[in-house]
């Protein structure tokens, strides 16, 4: 595919733009907990029965995975700071929607909208990989990947203080605040992209997509209502398959394709997606599992007795310590690469599913249990999206990312399906009331741990990367770490930026892509114009080189495994290059 850019170049990144777009994950994320305090208690807050409740949930998570790739892919193709405001924007309409009703059909519609803001996560670590040096890149986009399960985390205690206290609505007014506020923040500190796909939305592949991931996710969701053998859960099942093979089919043969298989079908990708579905498995069982066993009462003989805003507390290191993990990430996979870890953050994820099987006899065992998983998912989200972004072109990092988001989408409706499955199974009855065991609860852990041997098994089966010569940068700035480029004897690429007298330019930024159009380095040069590149491997690249005052210049260039040499003058007019 190839790489194309607006005619404007995109305003300089300041320091706000990954602390905004965090945020805005966040808030996002928000979404998927909000009501898991009150759902024990929706039947009666709405006026229905219990399966009928559980569509307030499932309508969110159905519209997030439907979302989540058809927003990547419009945000490469028309902007994805465009599409992120647009993804937030209906998430405040939604939120508002919730709140003004008590009726189950308009308080699904909105629970809906909220869901569709899922979006915003992809398109978030898409604007970093455009935006940011490569420096500060790998620690952003954890972050930005991690508050998937911060924003989760977080939620629960906060949400459980309001529901507890105030009529519940307020969370609604709560989360449509906090929309608003992520929308504000974004129009002033978040810049437009300037790259952008070539090519065509396809609407048949998104309709197509739709209709396959309703199909298949709608029967996990209510399985265990309509039960596993029934036939509205078997034909649904068929039905999905049928719709997402005809789906493949159209998309191999589409010129533009809303996903492009061929680029998902590499092994790389491939495995990361389905190791992505395995830490969503992980993720979302100590979610389930800890709040329950702390709040039941201690009369069962095993339960905690704790109150609900306590549960969240308790609960709420989960989703900080995959905060706090971001920065370790960032040193770690600078060192190692994310590949490595990502098979640390499974082996901590094991470790502490495993732990836990004995810490749940009294709460502080708990906040153990849930910073031990927090470290372990938080290195492991924070690994997919370097992972993906190394592996596919520039212009395909908001769809990528969005199937990549989509992928733990599923492992967590997986999770929930399963694991409400098995406390449903092996609950014992009280007074004509279903209470999970500690038997259930112990069961669910061990699934978790099965489900991340699965994930390390395909972790340690991805290829490693390829050595390189180029020294590990340690820069506290962008211009520090150039800087040292410009001044280290690295094999690449190397020369002045020059003006159309032939003086030298200084800060022109200078990027490297290689023949997949992927950013391969990027550089300012010196006070002299000097400036330095190092190269991941030999073979075609393109040098771009842009400053302030002068139009830009391109340059293609053949690295055989030497120093080369490339002038870059400014006077010239930019070369019609292909990614």
């Amino acid at each position: 595919m190839t790489l194309t850019t607006t005619n404007r170049p995109a305003r300089s990144a300041s320091g706000a733009v990954v602390p905004v777009l965090a945020f805005a994950g966040i808030v996002v994320a928000v979404m998927q907990t909000l009501l898991v305090p009150v759902i024990k208690d929706l039947p009666l807050l709405l006026d229905t029965s219990p399966s009928n409740a559980t569509w307030v949930l499932t309508s969110t998570l159905l519209s997030g995975a439907v979302a989540t790739p058809i927003m990547g892919r419009l945000g490469d193709l028309y902007g994805k700071r465009r599409m992120l405001i647009a993804s937030l924007t209906v998430m405040v309409a939604g939120a508002l929607v919730s709140a003004f009703t008590s009726a189950l059909l308009a308080m699904i519609v909105g629970r809906t909208l909220q869901g569709f803001a899922m979006g915003a996560i992809p398109l978030g670590i898409g604007l970093m990989r455009d935006m940011l040096p490569r420096e500060k890149l790998g620690s952003s986009m954890a972050l930005m990947s991690s508050s998937i399960g911060v924003g989760g985390g977080l939620a629960l205690p906060a949400a459980a203080l309001v529901a507890q206290h105030t009529d519940w609505h307020a969370l609604f007014y709560g989360a449509a605040g906090l929309g608003v506020l992520a929308i504000v923040l974004t129009l002033l500190a978040v810049p437009e992209s300037p790259m952008r796909a070539a090519g065509s939305f396809d609407l048949p592949g998104a309709l197509g997509l739709s209709a396959g991931l309703v199909l298949f996710l709608l029967p996990i969701t209510k399985g265990s209502d309509w039960g596993w053998s029934s036939p509205t859960t078997l034909g649904l099942f068929a039905a999905a398959v049928v719709v997402l093979l005809l789906w493949g089919l159209m998309e191999l043969r589409s010129k533009a394709p809303l996903v492009d298989l061929r680029t998902t079908a590499r092994r790389e990708v491939l495995l990361t997606n389905l190791a992505s579905i395995m830490v969503g498995v992980a993720f979302y069982v100590v979610s389930l599992v800890l709040p329950q066993l702390l709040q039941l009462p201690t009369a069962t003989g095993y339960g905690l007795g704790r109150s609900m805003v306590v549960a969240g507390l308790c609960v709420a290191p989960l989703g900080l310590t995959m905060m706090f993990t971001a920065p370790v990430y960032a040193r770690l996979s600078a060192r190692y690469g994310p590949r490595t870890t990502l098979v640390i953050g499974l082996v901590v994820i094991a470790i502490g599913y495993g732990g836990g099987l004995g810490l749940m006899d009294a709460a502080w065992q708990t906040v153990l249990t849930s910073v031990m998983l927090g470290a372990g998912i938080g290195l492991a989200y924070s690994s997919l999206p370097a992972l993906i972004v190394g592996a596919v072109p520039a212009a395909e990092t908001g769809a990528a990312n969005g199937l990549n988001t989509l992928m733990r989408s599923i492992g967590t409706s997986v999770s929930s399906a399963v694991i409400g499955m098995v406390l449903a199974n092996t609950a014992h009855q009280v007074n004509g009331v279903a209470v999970p065991t500690m038997h259930g609860f112990r069961v669910s852990f061990l699934i978790a741990t099965a489900a991340v041997a699965v994930g390390l098994v395909l972790a340690l089966c991805l290829p490693r990367p390829a050595r390189s010569t180029a020294p590990q940068l340690r820069a506290s700035s962008e211009e520090d770490a150039n800087l040292a480029r410009a001044q280290e004897a690295l094999r690449g690429f190397r020369g002045r930026v020059l003006d159309a007298a032939g003086a030298p330019v200084a800060r022109a930024k200078v990027t490297l892509i290689d023949r997949h159009g992927r950013q391969a380095g990027a550089t300012l040069s010196s006070a002299d114009g000097s400036y330095a590149l190092a190269v991941p491997a030999r073979g075609p690249y393109v040098l771009a080189a842009r400053a302030t005052g002068h139009g830009p210049h391109a340059a293609s260039a053949t690295h055989t495994g030497d120093d080369r040499p490339v002038d870059l003058d400014l006077a010239l007019p930019g070369e019609t290059v292909s990614a």
